[in-house]
């Protein structure tokens, strides 16, 4: 049974969806994939790693890296998977380009190389935004490119980390906006 929650945090209010196995779900309400994946029989009930994230997030938002661990339900396929599995090893305060991530991937596999557009697709349908942090990753030369919760949010949340935005490009036009 997936249970769901909501957190008012300082950039808007946020879905919480988990279950048995860990958190399965973090978005901004509105956001583009919106709860993507959480059934319509989901129910509001406080669990505990729903209460566990919301302490997460209070620590968060205050400025403090988080010293809550919580345990995740990461789906999708394996290659999502193991996009997560990077991004949640991006240092609190700290950037990775997509371009990395791919690099990354496809030394892992033993190919010579991966699509960072196909890792741009994963970090951008990730379902535990934040927790997961697809917000510290950008594009090549510090190109800011979409963030399901607006780019106005991935700055805030960059900068609430201590990172320099002011090398950070903002497209003037496209999707990212």
């Amino acid at each position: 049974m997936i249970c769901i929650s909501h957190y008012d945090s300082p950039l808007g209010r946020i879905l919480l969806a988990g279950d048995e196995v860990g958190l399965c779900g973090l978005w901004f309400e509105g956001q583009r994939y919106f709860a993507g994946g959480l059934g319509s029989d989901a129910v509001e009930k406080s669990i505990s790693v729903l209460s566990d994230a919301v302490a997460w997030l209070d620590e968060y938002f205050s400025g403090n890296v988080p010293s809550i661990a919580i345990p995740l339900h990461i789906q999708g396929s394996p290659f999502r998977r193991e996009v997560s599995s990077i991004m949640l090893s991006i240092p609190y305060g700290t950037t990775m380009e997509y371009g990395r991530i791919a690099s990354t991937i496809a030394v892992r596999h033993g190919v010579s190389r991966m699509s960072a557009r196909a890792v741009g697709g994963a970090v951008g349908h990730n379902p535990i935004s934040i927790i997961v942090p697809c917000h510290r990753v950008v594009g090549a030369g510090g190109n800011l490119t979409g963030y399901g919760g607006g780019l106005a949010r991935k700055i805030a949340l960059l900068e609430l980390e201590g990172v320099d935005t002011s090398n950070l490009r903002v497209p003037k036009r496209g999707t990212a906006l």
